[in-house]
C-alpha cells in the first residue's frame, strides 16, 4: 500500500459519494479535508486561548474566541464526523452539506472565519481563523474547476470580428476591419 492509499484511506468516508467529482486531482480533494481537520483544531485551540482573555476584561475577545471555537467544532464536524460518533445527527448533517456545491462549503467557511477576526484582532484570532478562511479559499477555487486549455481561453478572448480570418499554425489572424476593432474598445471611444 502506497503513502498516498494510506492518506486517502485515512480521510475518506464511509458510504461516501464523490461530491467533488473526478476532474479533481486526488491531492486537492483529500488535501482540503486535511486542511480542514488541522484548521478546526487550532481554531478550537486558540478559541480558547482568546477565552482565556477574559482575565484582561476584554469581552469582545472572549465572544470572538467562543465563536472561534464553534466555528472549529463545525468545521469538524463537516470535514470528520467520526470524531463526533455519540451523535447520531452528525453524519446526516455531513452529507448533507457534502451534496450541496463545493462554493457553498467555500461561502460557509469563509464566513465563519471572519467575526472572530473583526472582534479581536490577534495572533490566536488570526492564525484560528485564517486556517478555516484558507479552507474555504481552497473549496472556492476547487468550485471554480479546472482551468481551460490555451486554445478555448484564446478563443473566448477574441472578439467575433477578429475570428473571420483563418488560423494558421495556432496564431490568431487579425480580421481585415481594424476600425471595427478600436471602435469596440471602451478605452478608445471615452472620452477624456
Amino acid at each position: 500500500m502506497s503513502f498516498a492509499e494510506k492518506i486517502t484511506g485515512l480521510l475518506a468516508r464511509p458510504n461516501q459519494q464523490d461530491p467533488i467529482g473526478p476532474e479533481q486531482p486526488w491531492y486537492l480533494k483529500y488535501g482540503s479535508r486535511l486542511l480542514g481537520i488541522v484548521a478546526a483544531f487550532f481554531a478550537i485551540l486558540f478559541g480558547l486561548w482568546n477565552v482565556f482573555s477574559i482575565l484582561t476584561l476584554s469581552v469582545s475577545c472572549l465572544v470572538a474566541g467562543i465563536i472561534q471555537m464553534v466555528a472549529g467544532f463545525v468545521v469538524m464536524l463537516l470535514e470528520a464526523p467520526c470524531c463526533f460518533v455519540c451523535f447520531e445527527q452528525v453524519n446526516m448533517i455531513a452529507d448533507k452539506v457534502d451534496s450541496k456545491p463545493l462554493y457553498f462549503r467555500a461561502g460557509l467557511y469563509i464566513a465563519m472565519a471572519i467575526p472572530p477576526i473583526i472582534l479581536c484582532f490577534g495572533l490566536a484570532s488570526l492564525f484560528g481563523s485564517g486556517l478555516i478562511m484558507g479552507t474555504g479559499v481552497v473549496y472556492g477555487m476547487m468550485a471554480l474547476g479546472k482551468k481551460a486549455s490555451r486554445e478555448d481561453m484564446a478563443a473566448a478572448a477574441t472578439s467575433p470580428t477578429q475570428m473571420a480570418g483563418s488560423q494558421a499554425g495556432g496564431q490568431m489572424q487579425m480580421g481585415g476591419d481594424q476600425h471595427i476593432t478600436l471602435m469596440e474598445d471602451p478605452d478608445v471611444w471615452r472620452p477624456t
